[in-house]
């Protein structure tokens, strides 16, 4: 892996490779892309799941035949079925806490948000997670505000082992992921000590102008944000997530942005990112912020299908920020992990939710959400078997790309899947889950048969984690 060391004397010309605003210009503002057969060349490149060049994004981002963006979409549910098959991660985000020392105008954790501040104790994150463990998850993404007094990494390297530590029942998380604000390699390589999965770290907006007006406090130097993951990476995190806040910029100039960004990782660190999350702008109570460049769901959808097709081996996130119809439709044609159950305030797993940093739309319980799943014959994954086999980084990529890590994600999903049904499911769930189980057996490589009809019987005798 190559590590990079980013220096003040060449940051301006360093971040150019990631976002250069000229080129962006340029290649939205090209025409020639546009024809017909132009699209369908550059979508028929596309299938060959080998990524596409900033030119080919910007001709799909300005595409306005329905035609062929419904082309478009069919390709990229396609892609990722071929890479990720037919299973859904799922997972649910913990707050910790919505201190911050920042101002950011969007944000219900805003420093001037005039409302009740809340960080949880070591005792109150067990009761957070035993309840979670009830629901059945097994992943966590940890959140909490900025603030070094409140939020320190002492706090929250405390809070990952007892995450990890509490285990009630069969219940365990085995999987936590961190989204926490930019920091320093140090403090990446306590995280990495502590045995996280993927760091994860919106830009918010690629657009410096924009991103440097809306932040107030440490995060708004838009340097610091936009080489977080290098020095996660020379902290030895290797797993890294991206994303934007759609709604702060032109959505065409933050794909760019995204995809830029995940080929300038590979070609530094030999690793793009891991996953891309995709939030749309959410309100929040105390914030009277009005997004100028508003997404609509079909932008949204449409932008799920162009970077999946432009990154095709990431992971692609969707939250509860969006209503059930659109993620269940996400599902199809590029999504492959979603949170589920989730509360967006510290605590709010055990009822309070007075004060959320974003409104979400998704309410269904996590039981509900795999139903709704199953009707449409997807695999509910609790998987965390390649983070506990160390297939991550430069390991998970070979896998990734040329669509090989399906032939792990769909038994090892199936494992946890079984889990799920013998210990948390409802009645209803069960039935039509054991249903799609033997649906999925029948169709499982070859190589895996013999061992998965072993692995199921164990499960079913009280054995859990197993995995290939």
């Amino acid at each position: 892996m190559t590590v990079l060391t980013t220096t003040p004397r060449d940051k301006d010309l360093e971040a150019k490779e990631i976002v250069n605003p000229e080129r962006f210009a340029l290649i939205l503002g090209k025409k020639d892309h546009l024809s017909k057969p132009k699209i369908e060349e550059i979508l028929a490149k596309a299938k060959e799941k080998k990524g596409l060049s900033l030119e080919e994004v910007g001709a799909l981002l300005n595409l306005k035949d329905q035609e062929l963006i419904e082309e478009m979409l069919s390709i990229a549910g396609k892609v990722k079925r071929e890479i990720y098959g037919e299973r859904l991660v799922l997972f649910a985000p913990l707050y910790l806490s919505n201190f911050c020392v920042n101002d950011c105008q969007y944000c219900g954790f805003r420093r001037s948000n005039p409302q009740p501040r809340k960080k949880l104790s070591l005792q109150e994150i067990k009761e957070e997670v035993m309840i979670l463990e009830d629901m059945g998850h097994k992943r966590i993404l940890l959140e909490c505000g900025e603030d070094p007094k409140e939020n320190p990494i002492d706090y929250v390297v405390k809070a990952i082992e007892t995450i990890y530590e509490t285990k009630k029942n069969r219940g365990e998380i085995r999987r936590v992921n961190v989204n926490i604000s930019a920091t320093t390699v140090e403090n990446y390589q306590r995280l990495k000590e502590v045995k996280i999965g993927t760091y994860q770290l919106f830009q918010e907006t690629y657009h410096k102008a924009t991103y440097e007006k809306l932040h107030n406090g440490p995060k708004s130097d838009f340097y610091r944000q936009l080489f977080a993951p290098n020095r996660a990476f020379a902290g030895g995190i290797d797993d890294i997530g991206l994303g934007v806040l759609f709604g702060l910029y032109d959505y065409r100039f933050e794909v760019l942005g995204l995809v830029a960004h995940s080929q300038y990782l590979e070609k530094r660190f030999g690793v793009g990112p891991h996953t891309i999350s995709v939030p749309r702008f959410r309100p929040a109570p105390g914030i009277n912020f009005r997004t100028p460049y508003e997404v609509s769901e079909e932008e949204l959808l449409k932008i799920i299908a162009i970077l999946r097709l432009s990154v095709p081996y990431t992971g692609m996130i969707i939250s509860t920020r969006e209503r059930m119809e659109i993620r269940e439709r996400a599902f199809e044609i590029g999504i492959s992990q979603t949170s589920a159950g989730s509360r967006t305030t510290p605590g709010g797993y055990s009822g309070q939710e007075e004060t959320p940093q974003f409104e979400i739309s998704d309410r269904r319980r996590l039981d509900e959400v795999i139903k709704g799943m199953l009707n449409k014959k997807f695999i509910p994954s609790f998987c965390t078997a390649c983070y506990r086999s160390r297939r991550t980084g430069e390991r998970f990529m070979a896998l990734a790309k040329p669509g090989e890590i399906q032939n792990l994600c769909g038994p090892n999903g199936l494992l946890t899947f079984k889990e799920y049904l013998e210990d948390y499911a409802s009645p209803e769930v069960k039935e039509l889950g054991e249903k799609v189980l033997r649906y999925y057996l029948e169709r499982i490589d070859s190589r895996y048969q013999e061992k998965m009809s072993e692995f199921l019987a164990r499960i079913e005798k009280g054995e859990r984690d197993i995995y290939f």
